[in-house]
């Protein structure tokens, strides 16, 4: 196992800047995953990981993702405890870190099922409500997710670690124009756009048996005029407390588990 003991080791630059921008990680086509059972899930999700990174703590413990890196054909380097912490972005780092090649989920109309259920998310900002809504979509078995193109770096860090693997594999794809896209797929399903407006339907009272897709905008501003356009539907959460309106995550996680019922 290569051993790094300098900061400015370039490997250690690599690694810093594909945590800290997100064109850099487009640019390179990897983005970083971070932790013992996050990484350890990227390898059973057959992720494709080219370097893993682990403190001297972690292997003086003898961490088993040593072994199972060095089966999978993995590179893999130690470096001192000083370098990995200045490397990570967690508070208690566990001393594992990998580097893994941006994953080829594409979503395409061919692929959709019939009676498949999609979420698609307009210009959510906050890495930490993404990746809350990536994971709430893998547990109540969404089929996909859809996101414009203005959403957070769906491979941010903080979106990685609060999926809890869910980047690893759900199948998404990212929208140039979401107005577009949703008028594309009303050919094929029904659309329902997440609005605050009591003139819509309760979401209970949808039927997302068939090919549906949810839409869900903004934290502050909600979904565009255009988007709402689109949609063939529109529903909304009834909400008899005094809140004017349910964090994206939250809101997300209601309409999903409506829509699997």
């Amino acid at each position: 196992m290569e051993r790094i003991t300098s900061k400015d080791n370039k490997t250690i630059k690599y690694i810093k800047k594909l945590i800290a921008s997100a064109s850099f990680r487009r640019e390179e086509g990897c983005f970083v995953a971070e932790g013992v059972r996050l990484c350890g899930d990227a390898l059973r999700s057959g992720a494709a990981v080219t370097l893993a990174v682990f403190s001297e703590s972690y292997e003086a413990k003898n961490g088993s993702l040593i072994g199972s890196c060095r089966e999978a054909g993995v590179t893999c380097c130690c470096v001192r405890d000083s370098i990995f912490c200045a490397l990570s972005d967690t508070k208690t780092p566990q001393g594992v870190l990998f580097v893994i090649k941006r994953l080829d989920k594409t979503l395409d109309f061919d692929t959709m099922r019939k009676n498949g259920n999609i979420l698609a998310l307009e210009s959510v900002q906050d890495p930490v409500n993404l990746g809350t809504i990536l994971r709430s979509a893998e547990a109540l078995g969404v089929d996909a997710v859809v996101l414009s193109r203005d959403c957070c770096d769906v491979y941010a860090p903080k979106v990685i670690r609060g999926s809890m693997g869910a980047v690893f594999r759900l199948p998404m794809m990212i929208a140039p124009d979401l107005p577009a896209f949703i008028g594309e797929f009303n050919r094929v399903g029904a659309s329902y756009a997440a609005v605050l407006d009591r003139q819509a339907r309760p979401v209970s009272e949808y039927d997302y048996s068939s090919l549906s897709m949810c839409v869900l905008g903004n934290e502050g501003n909600g979904l565009t005029d255009a988007a709402v356009a689109a949609c063939t539907h529109k529903l909304f959460i009834p909400m008899p407390g005094a809140a004017e309106s349910l964090n994206v995550s939250a809101a997300a996680a209601i309409i999903l588990w409506e829509m699997i019922k």
